[in-house]
């Protein structure tokens, strides 16, 4: 008797510490927002659903005047960070510790409207690929050089099959937000482009900064998007292609 309760528990700590190293492998991500509203509850279950990851939520506190979240003290502490914010101003300080990211190698995704923040810094821009042109800096209106439509039927095309993020991924459509006018550089390496006459395109590329990838991904407008597998698919690869557990070496 005494010899299967020893056994028991050893079983008991053998579960536990397997339990306890998978909760260790998992990619610690920071989520910021602010600046651009947007579903919370569709948009967070994206990462909450994600086995792979735990997540920390931020929101810059007022994006008209500076970028609050990297203000946290934390901030060096994750493996990733997404941006689903578009902030229109950001303090030298605040520079200082964005940039940080990349002296640690912590990943950066960024997503949909992020494109669109800091029109002000051209260091952003260079950063993160591309740039969506605000005429005014304010809020931008739509012409036929710059702009966005909601509710598109956006035909997504694989142009990276034998990237980590996009192989084994197969064409589809999504019903989402189109932005048309927007600059991308040239050293980035495009995922996937689209086929709707309007888009601007390439709708997803990565490029590397420092010790970090960082992945854009221009999709992602509402729960239409939210909740296509597809998307889920791509936001999933791209925090653990930039992340430390991709097993893709650097």
């Amino acid at each position: 008797m005494k010899a299967i309760s020893l056994l028991s528990a050893l079983a008991l700590l053998l579960t536990a510490a397997i339990a306890g190293a998978a909760e260790v492998a998992k990619t610690k991500v920071l989520v910021i927002t602010g600046g651009h509203g947007f579903e919370k509850e569709a948009f967070y279950s994206v990462y909450r659903e994600n086995p792979d990851i735990t997540f920390t939520t931020a929101e810059h506190a007022n994006a008209r005047t500076g970028a609050s979240a990297y203000d946290r003290d934390d901030l060096l502490s994750f493996d990733v960070v997404v941006l689903y914010d578009m902030p229109k101003e950001i303090t030298e300080a605040q520079k200082a510790k964005f940039l940080a990211l990349f002296d640690k190698g912590i990943g950066l995704v960024v997503l949909h409207h992020a494109l669109v923040s800091y029109q002000h810094w051209p260091e952003y821009e260079r950063i993160i690929g591309g740039r969506y042109p605000e005429e005014d800096g304010k809020g931008g209106k739509v012409t036929e050089q710059v702009g966005y439509k909601h509710g598109e039927d956006v035909p997504v095309v694989v142009v990276a099959k034998d990237h980590f993020i996009t192989a084994g991924l197969k064409d589809f459509t999504i019903h989402d937000e189109i932005y048309w006018g927007f600059r991308v550089s040239p050293d980035v390496t495009p995922l996937i482009t689209t086929t709707h006459p309007k888009s601007g395109k390439p709708l997803a590329w990565t490029r590397t900064q420092g010790k970090s990838r960082i992945v854009y991904l221009q999709l992602g407008h509402d729960h239409t998007a939210f909740e296509n597998p597809h998307y889920r698919t791509l936001v999933g690869k791209c925090i653990q292609w930039v992340g430390p557990n991709s097993g893709v070496p650097r």
